[in-house]
C-alpha cells in the first residue's frame, strides 16, 4: 500500500500517516512496531519520555533484518524532553536517543514542549514522570531560552544525528522567534489537533511558512480516557467524536468508520496524523485515509471543523498541581 508523503522544509519527505508510540508499553513496543510495519506503516512517532525508544528501534531493526523494509523506507520522529534544553544536555540526549533507536540517524527531532525544566539525570527520570522530578513532586522551570535549545538541535543536524528538526506544542510566537535566528528551517510542528481543538490560524500560519503540521490525539477525548483522573477530567465531560452526528453522517456516506473520517478530515487538509491501535483491522483502516482512499466534501469538512470548542486535553496548565500555562 502506497502512503502519501509530504515534503518537509528540509527537503526530506515524511509519510502523511504514521503510528504513534505514546502509551505503548515498552515490553510490547518491539512486537507492536514490527507488526505495524507488516501492515504497512513506515512513520513511527516516539519521544524520550515515552520510555520505549530502544524497544521500538528493536522492532524496526527486526523488520529490516527480515527484509520487510529498508532503513531508508522508515521515518522516525522523536523528541527532546523538557529537562534537557541546555545545549550540552540536548546534544548528549540526542546522541543517547539515537543510540537507543539503533538505526544510525533520526529522521525528525522535535523540541517536545517549548518550556525548559531543571535538569534531572536521565537515569532518574522514568515514565510517567513527565513534568516532575523522580519523586513526582517538584516541577521547576529552568532559565534556558528556546534559542539555545534550537541552536543545539541545529548542531544535531550538523553532526548527522538528525536529518530534520522541528517543534511540538508550540504557538505562533515560538515560530516567529525561531525564524529570526534559525540556520535550519522548522520542518514540522506537532500539535494536538482534532475537531474539538482545530487551531485554524496556527495551522494556516504553519502551512504558509512551509512547516508541516503533524496532529496528535486525532480522536480527541478518546486518547485520554485511560489516563489517571487529573489527565482525563476534561475528556469525560464531552461526547466522543466518534458519536458526533456530522462524523457519523459522513462515515455513512463514504462507507467508512468514524475514525477514518476523523483522520481524513486532517489528511485532506495536508495535516499528518499518527494514530495507534492494537487491533490489526483498525491498523489497516487508519492507513486508508490518504488521497485516493475517499474524500470528504467541503461541507463535511466545514461541519466537522465547526465542532471546535477550543478544548485542549493535553494541557499542563490544567492537569499539573503546579500549573505550567504554556498555552495561555
Amino acid at each position: 500500500m502506497a502512503i502519501d508523503k509530504v515534503t518537509l522544509a528540509s527537503g526530506h519527505q515524511m509519510p502523511l500517516v504514521g503510528f504513534g508510540l505514546w502509551k505503548v508499553p515498552a515490553d510490547k513496543a518491539a512486537d507492536t512496531v514490527y507488526n505495524a510495519i507488516k501492515v504497512g506503516y513506515r512513520l513511527f512517532d516516539g519521544a524520550y519520555d515515552y520510555q520505549n525508544e530502544r524497544e521500538a528501534g528493536e522492532g524496526i531493526r527486526r523488520a529490516i533484518a527480515d527484509g520487510l523494509v529498508t532503513r531508508e523506507g522508515i521515518f522516525v520522529t522523536t523528541k527532546l524532553w523538557n529537562n534537557y534544553h541546555r545545549k550540552d544536555h540536548a546534544l548528549a540526549m540526542a546522541r543517547a536517543q539515537n543510540d537507543a533507536w539503533g538505526l544510525g540517524y533520526i529522521d525528525l527531532y522535535l523540541i517536545h514542549f517549548p518550556v525548559a525544566l531543571k535538569y534531572i539525570d536521565p537515569e532518574e527520570l522514568r515514565y510517567p514522570a513527565w513534568w516532575m522530578d523522580a519523586e513526582h513532586e517538584i516541577i521547576e522551570t529552568d532559565r534556558v531560552p528556546i534559542q539555545e535549545t534550537w541552536k543545539a538541535l541545529e548542531e544535531v543536524v550538523d553532526a548527522r544525528i538528525a536529518r530534520s528538526i522541528g517543534i511540538s506544542n508550540a504557538q505562533a510566537q515560538t515560530i516567529y522567534d525561531i525564524q529570526t535566528y534559525a540556520r535550519y528551517p522548522i520542518s514540522s510542528l506537532q500539535i494536538e489537533h482534532h475537531p474539538y481543538l482545530v487551531q485554524p490560524e496556527l495551522v494556516e500560519l504553519a502551512q504558509e511558512e512551509k512547516i508541516v503540521i503533524t496532529a496528535y490525539s486525532s480522536f480527541g477525548p478518546q486518547s485520554f480516557l485511560e489516563l489517571p483522573p487529573a489527565f482525563r477530567a476534561r475528556a469525560t465531560d464531552v461526547p466522543l467524536l466518534f458519536d458526533a452526528d456530522v462524523v457519523k453522517k459522513a462515515a455513512a456516506r463514504v462507507g467508512k468508520a468514524p475514525a477514518q473520517v476523523l483522520l481524513r478530515w486532517a489528511t485532506q487538509r495536508n495535516v499528518a496524523v499518527i494514530p495507534k491501535s492494537n487491533n490489526v483491522d483498525r491498523l489497516k483502516q487508519n492507513l486508508e485515509v490518504g488521497a485516493g482512499s475517499f474524500d470528504l466534501t467541503k461541507e463535511e469538512i466545514d461541519a466537522i471543523s465547526a465542532l471546535d470548542k477550543g478544548l485542549r486535553f493535553n494541557d499542563p496548565g490544567f492537569y499539573l498541581h503546579k500549573p505550567l500555562r504554556i498555552f495561555a
